[in-house]
């Protein structure tokens, strides 16, 4: 019974140190008025679904490829990567923290999707 008790008490205090997911709310942007090719591109695609957790990002819908960004606060770009077609889960490095613009531009648009977030 003590066994039991000691254990309850584990998941009672580890559940509140544990941080919920969050949906990101994400923003549209615009970054290249003037494309090479008119007519391509001109309405931005349905806007993306993600949760993050700690530092994993889950994508909730289908998406194209995409060049996921995080800027900090002085808006240098800290870290990039691709993120294919399909891809379900992104890890985002551990040793980042604090609050983050997270940006997905989408291949083949002059729009993109930006949020703000805090690791």
């Amino acid at each position: 019974m003590k066994k039991l008790m000691m254990l309850l008490c584990f998941v009672l205090v580890g559940g509140f140190c544990l941080a919920d997911p969050v949906t990101v709310d994400f923003k549209v942007g615009i970054y290249d008025l003037y494309p090479l090719c008119p007519g391509h591109g001109k309405m931005p695609l349905r806007i993306p679904t993600i949760i993050l957790d700690d530092s994993q990002v889950y994508f909730h819908d289908t998406h194209p490829d995409y060049t996921l960004t995080l800027l900090n606060e002085d808006g240098d770009v800290v870290y990039s990567t691709v993120v294919p077609a399909g891809t379900s889960t992104v890890t985002l490095p551990a040793t980042l923290t604090g609050d983050y613009e997270l940006r997905l531009y989408p291949d083949g648009s002059n729009f993109y999707f930006y949020g703000d977030i805090t690791l």
